[in-house]
């Protein structure tokens, strides 16, 4: 009888670890720039809102509980402001090489690599770009008096759904409206790429009947 220790064993490939990052740039300087720290938007971006929203009060042209409702106006309209961006410009393709690139930089990389952490939250120089075209258009259409407080609220909207994505991505929510985002934004990822737009809240999904479904294999 063979000793079972001589018997031939069967192979045992290492299974495949999928790379959960990838360079972007040749630049250093420009790779640098494509990565943040999960807390560098709330370091900017809340002292930003701080301001506007004391300074809207301070200046009186409004009661104070005007601005805050003007604020939460600001804040509901970033959550349309979200899906469109999503929609519509993250998701925008083109088969040119140039389009391929874009849409790679944009949002591509993160469907390619989901869970780097260094790639959840928008970086500065895209946020900072955003913040100066929304600033100027708020406070055109609506007068300084309404735009301030309004941006506010725009602002803190956007720091919900950074910081919604990157908990979702990184953690496993333990009550039923965290598991329902998860998921939400999960299938979105894996199953259905042309669904799924809203990653802080899924309002827009719903109106615009966008909801992600499973879809078999």
């Amino acid at each position: 009888m063979m000793n079972p220790e001589l018997e031939p064993q069967p192979s045992r490939k290492p299974a495949r670890v999928r790379a959960e990052t990838c360079r972007m740039f040749e630049s250093d300087w420009l790779e640098r720039f494509s990565r943040i720290h999960p807390a560098t938007p709330f370091v900017i971006w809340v002292p930003v809102a701080m301001l506007f929203f004391v300074r809207s009060a301070l200046r009186h042209d409004l009661s104070l509980p005007a601005v805050g409702g003007v604020f939460l106006c600001g804040m509901f309209a970033w959550t349309c402001a979200e899906y469109v961006l999503h929609r519509y410009v993250f998701h925008w393709t083109n088969d040119s090489p140039f389009g391929k690139r874009i849409h790679f930089l944009l949002h591509g990389v993160h469907h390619d690599f989901p869970n780097d952490k260094d790639r959840l939250v928008m970086p500065l120089p895209m946020s900072i770009p955003l913040a100066f075209i929304f600033y100027p258009l708020f406070t055109l259409t609506m007068s300084r008096t309404l735009g301030e407080p309004f941006f506010a609220g725009f602002v803190v909207g956007y720091l919900f759904y950074d910081g919604t994505h990157y908990y979702v991505h990184h953690f496993v929510p333990a009550t039923r409206w965290g598991k329902f985002l998860r998921r939400h934004h999960m299938t979105h990822h894996h199953a259905d790429h042309d669904g799924g737009f809203g990653v802080s809240s899924p309002l827009w999904d719903l109106v615009f009947r966008t909801m992600p479904v499973k879809r078999g294999r």
